[in-house]
C-alpha cells in the first residue's frame, strides 16, 4: 500500500509527511512518500494533494509539472484511488476558484472558491487558528472525531459547495465556513490536519484506512 503525497512545490510537505508517516505506522497504513515522479502518483494506491498559497498560483504549478496533473486525474478520476486534498489542495478540486482571477479547478466537487467575508465585520480574515468541526454528515473518516474537536486553520478563501451532501463538515466564522467535503473516492480539508494535533492525526489514520 502507497500514499503518494504529491511535491509540486506548494505545500508544507514536511509536517505532513511526517504526520502520514506516523499515523502509517500507527494504523498498519503502508508506505508513504513525498513524490514529485508522475510515474509513481499515477501507480499511487492514496493520493494526497496540499496546498499552499493562492488557488491560481497553486493551479498553475500542478499542470506545470512535467506529468504530475495527468498522473494525478489518472490516479483519481481513471483509477479511483483514495484521494485526500488539503488546504488549497482541498480548493483544488472545486469547479472554479475566484481568488485574484477565475481559474478552472478540477471539477470534482461543484462549487467555487470565494473569499471569506464575515457577518461580523470585526472579525479578521485571514481566518487563522483554531476551530470547532461541526459534523454534517456521517462519514467512516470521522471515526473517532467528533462535534466540537478543533482543527488549525489558515485561509482567507473558501469553498462554497453546490450539493449541500458534499460538505460533510463546516465551521462557523461569520457564517458557515467549509471544513471538510467528500464526494465518492475523494476528500478534502480546508484545514490542516497535520497541525490539528489529535484531531489532525485521527483524520489522517482514518484516511489511511479508508477503502470507499
Amino acid at each position: 500500500m502507497l500514499t503518494a503525497i504529491i511535491d509540486y512545490e506548494s505545500g508544507n510537505l514536511h509536517s505532513a509527511e511526517k504526520a502520514f508517516q506516523r499515523m502509517a505506522r500507527e494504523v498498519d497504513g503502508g508506505t508513504v512518500v513525498v513524490t514529485g515522479d508522475a510515474d509513481v502518483v499515477a501507480k499511487a494506491d492514496r493520493v494526497v494533494l496540499p496546498g499552499d498559497g493562492a488557488f491560481p498560483a497553486c493551479s498553475a504549478a500542478l499542470r506545470g509539472h512535467s506529468g504530475l496533473f495527468d498522473a494525478l486525474v489518472e490516479a483519481v478520476e481513471t483509477r479511483g484511488r483514495p484521494f485526500l486534498g488539503i488546504c488549497v489542495g482541498m480548493q483544488l478540486m472545486a469547479s472554479w476558484g475566484r481568488e485574484y482571477e477565475d481559474t478552472r479547478g478540477l471539477d470534482w466537487v461543484d462549487g467555487e472558491v470565494v473569499k471569506i467575508i464575515p457577518n461580523d465585520p470585526a472579525m479578521k480574515v485571514p481566518h487563522m487558528g483554531w476551530n470547532d468541526l461541526v459534523i454534517d454528515h456521517d462519514h467512516p473518516v470521522f471515526d473517532g472525531v467528533k462535534t466540537g474537536d478543533h482543527a488549525y486553520f489558515v485561509h482567507s478563501y473558501q469553498f462554497h459547495v453546490i450539493n449541500p451532501d458534499d460538505r460533510l463538515a463546516h465551521v462557523d466564522y461569520g457564517g458557515d465556513v467549509t471544513a471538510i467535503i467528500g464526494k465518492g473516492t475523494m476528500l478534502g480539508m480546508q484545514f490542516h490536519p497535520e497541525k490539528s494535533q489529535s484531531t489532525g492525526l485521527r483524520l489522517i489514520g482514518n484516511f489511511l484506512k479508508w477503502a470507499p
